[in-house]
């Protein structure tokens, strides 16, 4: 489902208010409620906040627990107060931080029996992907594939952020795959 143009400004009107109230209140302030132009549900999505094209914050969820404007809302709070690679956003840096979110389609798991077989079913640029094994779980957005743009790098870089070395491979990694509406910067909607 392709989300409309009102729906997208209304998200990232929302993201940037969850942000703003967080600068105001040093907290992740209430879900203030939503009315949306159209329904669009329970969906799952991330927000990025870049400084200068370089990584800021990024937190989402891949699992659906909630209306899509309460993820979003949510997420743009984590991303830029909560992400643990990063130090808090500050009133200063807001104002020079882009925002983007992605809203993901739902999982489909991949039955792969082999390494090789899922680099051959993976659809380099249009491809999220997640893996996960007992506790471990990582994913990368369709986006990462503009920074590894080769199959087999996406997949060692995925399998490092999960805690893996890049040559791991057990026939009980479970593997999904999704794809992404992306929008705002660059290209505020």
């Amino acid at each position: 489902m392709t989300l409309s143009a009102d729906v997208r400004r209304e998200l990232l009107s929302l993201a940037r208010q969850s942000i703003e109230a967080g600068l105001r209140e040093g907290r992740r302030a209430p879900y203030p409620g939503s009315v949306l132009p159209e329904d669009i549900g329970v969906r799952c999505s991330f927000v990025t906040l870049r400084i200068e094209r370089e990584l800021r914050g990024c937190c989402g969820t891949i699992n659906p627990e909630r209306h899509l404007a309460e993820d979003v809302w949510r997420n743009a709070w984590a991303a830029a107060f909560s992400d643990p690679r990063f130090t808090a956003l500050t009133a200063a840096e807001y104002p020079c931080s882009d925002l983007h979110i992605s809203v993901l389609s739902p999982l489909e798991p991949l039955v792969v029996a082999s390494e090789v077989e899922l680099l051959n079913v993976m659809r380099p640029h249009r491809d999220g992907l997640v893996l996960e094994l007992g506790g471990s779980r990582a994913t990368f957005l369709p986006a990462v594939w503009e920074q590894l743009q080769r199959p087999v790098d996406f997949l060692r870089q995925l399998k490092l952020k999960a805690g893996w070395s890049a040559d791991f491979w057990s026939s009980q990694i479970q593997v999904f795959r999704y794809t992404a509406e992306d929008f705002g910067k660059a290209g505020e909607e």
